[in-house]
């Protein structure tokens, strides 16, 4: 296949929002004003790094490749020079970034995680995605404790020490807020993917699956319909999740990616709840409370509920449907010309693994299947990509998930004709980029 070189895709401005304009927004909010200065901010960000921009050519001697570069003629650094590592310093770019205009409060309450510059499906520690509904803490691990209480026969309390010593699992899963592409819903086209869809990451989680603490804790079979996870932060969050899930798939997890939970992601202890909302992976995990109903705590009668068309709020619907995005290209970015690009994206379910993924280039007319790279696994992030060469003409770009129990991710019309124009939570509509014929790259809905 012919991969004309210059059918590159540019990476997105990362920082297109004054920080001016931010503090605007958190203080107080988003108006049609505010809406208007971020496109031309974005605007405005993606023109100056066009006019910076420049194409390598070979033919007329490039000094990259006929001179020799500094680091190819010096000493490197020695191996312990840093503790921990850290990335190149040329990467410092692609880092979290902070909602504009969500849950404005002193202690910033999300960070968007970076799709558009990540391969794979592993989130690096560092870019995890983050949400607090009080800030963050960092708690002493010596003096962390785990109980389990309610309906069991044997009433437990675990240091750190003991869970550490229990048998352990280790499993890839991907975790989503339930209010991720919740700004969609209100038709504000944010730019990027990492705001369109950045509430995501997925990771490696180790700890002691749920059913071996009941089991301990002696758990009264058969009254026990529900357990209650309650975090150890100033917010106290706490969930109610049914006991056929906690015996399930379930951990009380200790580690992520290969290492301890960061602070932000609740070290020492969080629960993992496999393609469940992320709200419900309590963090700073301190308690498990047995019982025979839900809890209706405030946060699963008041938040992360659905408001329906008549009014209704639909609740405990903590299940993240089968959903896809395309990563590259996507909002923000630009192909360079006409030629061969690589279209890369993310697949997820939470009820099983991803089966299928296709792809449009004409707004959902014609769909082609995808390549979906291995691992492909349940409740996990999967990689999918398509090869599509550009004609240079204007054209829409889409994906659309099908998972394993043959639920098919469903475009905008499709997903308001159930669930109305006024929700917030589990948009897992259908993404659309527009390419115009300069390559640029924008958000769209259809």
């Amino acid at each position: 296949m012919d991969r004309d070189p210059r059918a590159q895709v540019r990476k997105a401005p990362e920082n297109f929002l004054d920080p001016e304009l931010l503090r605007s927004i958190r203080t107080r909010g988003l108006n049609e004003q505010r809406r208007r200065l971020i496109r031309g901010a974005f605007g405005a960000a993606v023109g100056a790094l066009a006019a910076t921009a420049r194409a390598a050519e070979p033919d007329a001697g490039d000094p990259d490749i006929v001179n020799p570069t500094p680091w190819s003629t010096t000493l490197g650094k020695p191996v312990a020079f840093k503790p921990y590592g850290e990335p190149s310093r040329y990467e410092v770019a692609l880092a979290r970034r902070q909602s504009p205009g969500l849950t404005s409060v002193a202690q910033a309450s999300v960070s968007f995680a970076p799709l558009q510059g990540m391969f794979g499906i592993i989130t690096p520690s560092g870019l995890h995605f983050e949400r607090h509904h009080q800030g963050w803490v960092d708690v002493d691990p010596s003096r962390h404790r785990l109980m389990i209480n309610g309906l069991v026969g044997r009433p437990r309390v675990y240091t750190m020490d003991d869970l550490m010593r229990l048998p352990s699992v280790s499993r890839i899963h991907f975790i989503e807020c339930g209010a991720n592409t919740a700004m969609e819903w209100a038709n504000v086209a944010v730019p990027t993917v990492q705001y369109t869809h950045g509430m995501l990451s997925c990771s490696e989680f180790t700890g002691v699956p749920l059913s071996v603490l009941l089991d301990d804790a002696k758990f009264e079979r058969p009254k026990a319909k529900v357990v209650l996870a309650e975090g150890a932060d100033g917010s106290g969050m706490t969930r109610s999740i049914a006991i056929e899930r906690a015996l399930d798939d379930v951990i009380v997890a200790y580690g992520m990616n290969g290492e301890m939970l960061r602070p932000e992601n609740g070290y020492p202890l969080r629960l993992v709840v496999p393609g469940v909302q992320g709200v419900s992976w309590v963090k700073w995990l301190r308690r498990i409370e047995v019982g025979d109903q839900p809890y209706g705590t405030k946060d699963e009668v008041a938040h992360y509920v659905d408001l329906m068309p008549d009014g209704l709020l639909r609740q405990y619907t903590s299940i993240q449907e089968a959903k896809s995005v395309i990563t590259t290209p996507s909002g923000g970015q630009k192909l360079m010309g006409p030629g061969f690009c690589n279209v890369t994206g993310l697949a997820w379910s939470g009820r099983d693994a991803i089966k299928g993924v296709d792809v449009s280039f004409d707004g959902g007319r014609n769909w082609r299947p995808a390549r979906l790279e291995t691992p492909v696994l349940p409740k996990a992030l999967t990689r999918f990509n398509c090869d599509w060469t550009w004609d240079g003409k204007p054209c829409l770009l889409q994906s659309r998930a099908t998972d394993k129990t043959g639920f098919v991710q469903p475009t905008y019309r499709q997903l308001r004709e159930v669930r109305g124009t006024r929700s917030i939570y589990h948009n897992n509509a259908i993404q659309t980029w527009r390419v115009d014929a300069s390559g640029e790259v924008t958000n769209v809905q259809l």
